[in-house]
C-alpha cells in the first residue's frame, strides 16, 4: 500500500460518485489536484472508512455527495453527523459525458471540483426528522391511491364487457355500491366459464379495493398526526389540507432553513417564472422545472380559494377584465400562495 503523506493545515475537499452497494470518493487538494480516488461499501462501517480515508489527507471542510436524494442519503446523514459540510450534486452534464466519456472515478472527481468551484452550493435536505416520516407515508399513500384508481376503473370495464347477466346486476351503481356487491360476490365454478371467471375478477378487485381503503385511513391518522404536530399553523391556512401540507413540507425537507428566501422556495415549487429575454424584447416562460408534487399542491390551495374564497374570486374577476388568461391568473396565484406558505414553513 502506497504511503500517504499528509501536508499540515491542509484542507481536502471530497466528492462521491454514490451507488446501491459501492461508493466511489475522490478527494482534492485546495486547488483541484487529486490527492486520491478509493470505493467503499455503502454501509455504516464503509462511511466511517470513506471519511478516515479522506481524514488521512488532511482537514476535510466539504464533500460534494451525487444522489443525497436516493443513495446518497445515508452517507449525507453521516457526513453531517460528523460535522462535515455535505454538498448536493447534480449529475454531470450530460454533453461533457458524450464528449469525455463516463466512469465512476471522472464522476466522483466532477463531484469534488463542482464544489471546490462553487458550481455545486446547495445543502442537502437531512431526511432525519418528522418530513422524512411523513414522505415515507406519503409514498405509500400514492401507491395506494394508484392502485385504487388502476382496480376501479379495471371493475367498470369488466361490468361493461361481461355478461349480461353482470352487466344488468351492475349498471348504474355508484363506486362505493359497485365495490360493495362485487366484494360480496362467491363464484361457483359451474356453466359458464366466462361468468364465473368475471365474478372471480370482480370479487378480487372489489376485496382489493376494500383493503386499499382500510390502508390509507391508517395512512391517513398517521400522517394527520405528524402533519398536525409538525406544522399546525400550515393547516390553518385557507384551502391547505393533510395532504397538501404534508406534500409541501416534503418538499422543504426537515431543514427548509436551507433554502435562503421565499424567492428560491417558489423556484423550488417551479412557479417562479424564468426570464427568456433577448435584444429588445422583454419577456419570462413558464417554469416546468421544479417539485412536481409542491406544484400541484399550490394548484389545490389555488383551485381550493377560487371555489370559495370571496377575495380570490374578486381578483381573479379583476385581472381577467384586464386581459389577462384564467391560466396566467393561476398562475399568479400559485406565486403568491407559495410566498404566503413560506413563512409557515417550520424552522429548526
Amino acid at each position: 500500500m502506497a504511503m500517504t503523506i499528509v501536508e499540515a493545515g491542509r484542507t481536502v475537499i471530497g466528492g462521491v460518485d454514490t451507488h446501491l452497494d459501492v461508493h466511489v470518493a475522490a478527494a482534492l487538494d485546495p486547488i483541484g489536484g487529486v490527492l486520491g480516488v478509493e470505493s467503499f461499501d455503502a454501509t455504516p462501517r464503509g462511511y466511517q472508512a470513506l471519511l478516515e480515508w479522506m481524514g488521512a489527507f488532511g482537514t476535510v471542510t466539504q464533500v460534494g455527495v451525487e444522489g443525497t436524494g436516493a443513495y446518497g442519503a445515508g452517507l449525507g446523514r453521516f457526513l453531517a453527523k460528523a460535522g462535515v459540510e455535505v454538498i448536493e450534486v447534480d449529475r454531470p452534464n450530460r454533453q461533457a459525458r458524450r464528449t469525455k466519456g463516463k466512469s465512476d472515478v471522472a464522476d466522483a472527481v466532477e463531484a469534488a471540483r463542482a464544489v471546490l468551484s462553487g458550481r455545486a452550493a446547495g445543502t442537502p435536505k437531512s431526511r432525519d426528522g418528522a418530513v422524512e416520516a411523513i414522505r415515507a407515508l406519503l409514498v405509500a399513500k400514492r401507491s395506494a391511491r394508484t392502485a385504487r384508481s388502476r382496480a376501479l376503473a379495471q371493475m367498470r370495464q369488466l361490468s361493461y364487457t361481461g355478461p349480461d347477466q353482470l352487466r344488468s346486476r351492475f349498471k348504474g351503481l355508484s363506486i362505493a355500491d359497485l365495490v360493495d356487491q362485487a366484494a360480496a360476490l362467491r363464484p361457483r365454478a359451474s356453466g359458464d366459464p366466462v361468468l364465473y371467471a368475471t365474478k372471480v375478477s370482480l370479487a378480487a378487485l372489489g376485496r382489493r379495493v376494500l383493503a386499499l381503503d382500510d390502508e390509507m385511513v391508517g395512512l391517513d391518522e398517521l400522517l394527520t398526526d405528524l402533519v398536525t404536530t409538525c406544522a399546525p399553523q400550515l393547516l390553518g391556512l385557507y384551502g391547505v389540507g393533510v395532504d397538501t401540507a404534508a406534500t409541501l413540507l416534503v418538499a422543504a425537507g426537515d431543514n427548509p432553513e436551507r433554502l435562503r428566501s421565499e424567492a428560491a422556495w417558489a423556484h423550488l415549487c417551479g412557479v417562479a417564472p424564468i426570464e427568456a429575454s433577448s435584444g429588445k424584447v422583454t419577456r419570462h416562460r413558464l417554469n416546468r422545472g421544479g417539485d412536481r408534487y409542491a406544484n400541484q399542491a399550490l394548484w389545490r390551495i389555488v383551485m381550493t380559494r377560487l371555489a370559495g374564497d370571496p377575495r380570490t374570486r374578486a381578483y381573479l374577476e379583476r385581472r381577467t377584465k384586464e386581459g389577462r388568461s384564467k391560466r396566467e391568473v393561476i398562475r399568479v396565484l400559485k406565486r403568491y400562495v407559495a410566498r404566503e406558505i413560506f413563512k409557515y414553513l417550520p424552522r429548526g
